[in-house]
């Protein structure tokens, strides 16, 4: 486990962001929110190996609020921090080889467990990518859900130095850093998200990147 060290990152400016989404890629076609309703008796997901970071509970919950068209399908581990190491380059070379959805759930420091559903796999990027069933969530202790808002379609980008979920007026609803180490988590417009971490600044403890196909 590495000793506990800190450093102060540049967060990339939102001016970035939008040059990028709009130089970048050509985007996903978006799909509307999923519905709010959850399904009654949803399919039980099976996970190939046990997670580090979620319980029985947690995965249920979660399950409740993935897209119909995953619910039932195997969770595959694709990376997790104890495995593969601290290095966002890690989580982008075993990613290599899916295309499907990913749900990536982190613990902290201060134990807080949250993450993102991704609607694609997570990869390098020039601009945003990404459909509206992407969402963020947070467990704190009880599960809280942020479903996109429609406002803007800053879902998911990735650079070797940072990943960034969801953004708007200059803030990240949830920002890694290039070592898997550091992030961050701000209110944003792409899903109107309280801060997923007991701060807005956090330091990673494990993180999981579960394939969801």
């Amino acid at each position: 486990m590495k000793g506990l060290r800190w450093r102060y990152t540049r967060l990339p400016s939102q001016v970035e962001d939008t040059l990028s989404a709009e130089e970048g890629e050509e985007e996903e076609e978006e799909t509307a929110p999923a519905p709010a309703s959850a399904p009654e008796d949803p399919a039980e997901p099976q996970l190939a190996e046990a997670s580090q970071v979620l319980g029985a509970s947690e995965i249920r919950q979660l399950s409740l609020h993935l897209p119909a068209r995953v619910a039932g399908h195997p969770w595959s581990l694709a990376f997790c921090t104890s495995r593969d190491g601290f290095s966002l380059r890690s989580l982008y070379r075993q990613m290599e080889g899916h295309s499907g959805p990913v749900l990536l759930v982190l613990r902290d420091q201060d134990g807080q467990m949250f993450g993102a559903f991704s609607s694609s796999a997570i990869r390098l990027s020039k601009g945003f990518y990404g459909t509206g069933e992407t969402f963020l969530f947070s467990f704190s202790p009880q599960l809280k859900v942020f479903k996109w808002t429609g406002s803007n379609s800053f879902f998911v980008k990735g650079d070797l130095d940072s990943l960034m979920m969801g953004s708007g007026s200059g803030q990240f609803g949830l920002w890694l850093d290039g070592d898997l180490y550091h992030g961050g988590s701000h209110p944003c417009a792409t899903f109107n998200n309280e801060v997923l971490a007991r701060q807005e600044q956090f330091c990673i403890k494990e993180l999981e990147a579960w394939a969801l196909s």
